[in-house]
């Protein structure tokens, strides 16, 4: 069977754009939550989010894309550049049927509908941008940086809410398994407007701190919430075979994967993160004991918190392998958060350090080994991603150092 190795990263975050610009704001402890700039938030209860605020689209895209594309779109088309730029990978030179786009998405191009849907009511119809047909669409960002790369392979789009982005990294594998020679995978999202943050704040679990340092505080006794995002990241997946002979950079292989999907509350069934995690192990034909970090989800609320940790602790005992946060520096950033997750876990192997996660004091009901405040320095090859959707969405995913 083939191994699936990932080549490139395009990171764009909160705290920062492209991989490096990142990795190296998240070892600093630099968060990018704060305010929302995007739109007035003064009639809502709350106010703060990871946004991405240097983000020059003008500079980075063709005019011609701008109005046809959402804000989603316009970073996902960057993000997948930087990541194909980072494997050294020229697309036009490859047989085009044999590279694919699979990405998540938990919303689609929320802002470019919101305005046309204004347009129609205020205006009329005559006022709707034709864009409107698949600027909103959940697979416009796999089908734009197709048509933007000559992709015409394995493609498609996995709708999970945050989990999404490990189950569209996960089917990436399975296509390069069965001989597809290149994908771009992982996702980004971005739905920071009035409409998206109606959606967001009506899951209930949204923070409505207005300190920054206050709003997004997992396995803490003081959580109360998450502070949304957007953002996150796009990764070059080939076989371990082609990567080699290329003598491309490797960052790290691919190796497990389950998903499991909640019971309804009051069926008495048990939860079900621990499968999700025990199915990645077993994927990944790795014991518990293998596992050097695990990147948690983090929901950031008691009892979501208390469900994951309880998860953990179940397959490793307590306080026995170091779990971090990183999001907590850039927002829940929906199906981006995984791969976010994924690209630092890769760069984490590659300085062999931690990261930190950020304002969170922990709970020692929990019983875990949380990595707070400063990065800390371990001895890493495998590590453990998860995430969790709303609605009962759990994926889990463990990668290795190619090494």
């Amino acid at each position: 069977m083939r191994t699936a190795v990932v080549t490139g990263l395009g990171v764009a975050a909160p705290n920062g754009l492209g991989a490096r610009n990142f990795w190296n704001a998240t070892l600093a402890g630099k968060s990018g939550i704060g305010p929302i700039s995007r739109f007035d938030t003064s009639s809502y209860p709350a106010t703060l989010a990871g946004e991405i605020r240097d983000f020059d689209e003008e500079q980075l895209l063709a005019a011609r894309l701008l109005p046809q594309t959402d804000r989603v779109t316009r970073l996902s088309l960057v993000a997948a550049d930087w990541a194909l730029e980072n494997a050294g990978i020229r697309p036009w030179e490859r047989a085009e049927f044999g590279m694919g786009v699979i990405t998540a998405s938990s919303a689609g191009g929320f802002e470019f509908a919101e305005r046309e849907l204004r347009n129609l009511w205020a205006r009329g119809g005559r006022y709707v941008s034709a864009y409107q047909s698949f600027a909103w669409f959940y697979a416009v960002n796999s089908g734009q940086i197709s048509i933007r790369h000559g992709m015409k392979g394995p493609s498609g789009v996995l709708v999970s809410d945050q989990a999404g982005g490990l189950d569209a990294v996960a089917h990436a594998r399975r296509q390069i398994r069965k001989g597809t020679d290149l994908v771009i995978t992982g996702a980004i999202d971005a739905s920071l407007c009035p409409w998206g943050w109606i959606g967001l704040y009506g899951t209930g679990r949204v923070s409505t701190a207005v300190d920054p340092d206050a709003g997004y505080l997992p396995f803490d006794a003081r959580a109360a919430g998450h502070v949304p995002g957007e953002g996150g990241a796009l990764l070059v997946m080939e076989s371990a075979e082609a990567a080699e002979l290329r003598g491309a950079r490797i960052y790290g292989e691919v190796t497990g994967y389950a998903a499991t999907f909640e019971a309804a509350a009051d069926s008495g069934r048990e939860p079900g993160l621990r499968k999700a995690i025990e199915g990645a192990l077993a994927d990944a034909r790795l014991r518990p004991s293998d596992i050097d970090v695990v990147f948690a989800d983090a929901a950031g609320v008691r009892a979501l918190d208390r469900a994951e940790a309880q998860a953990i602790t179940a397959v490793f005992g307590a306080r026995r392998v170091p779990v971090t946060a990183p999001k907590t520096m850039t927002g829940r950033l929906t199906s981006g958060a995984a791969p976010l997750d994924l690209a630092a876990a890769f760069l984490a192997f590659e300085d062999q350090v931690i990261p930190p996660t950020v304002n969170v004091e922990p709970d020692d009901e929990h019983e875990l080994d949380l990595v707070t405040g400063q990065p800390r320095a371990a001895s890493l090859r495998t590590a453990l991603v998860l995430a969790r959707g709303y609605g009962g969405f759990n994926s889990a995913m463990v990668i290795t150092s190619h090494s």
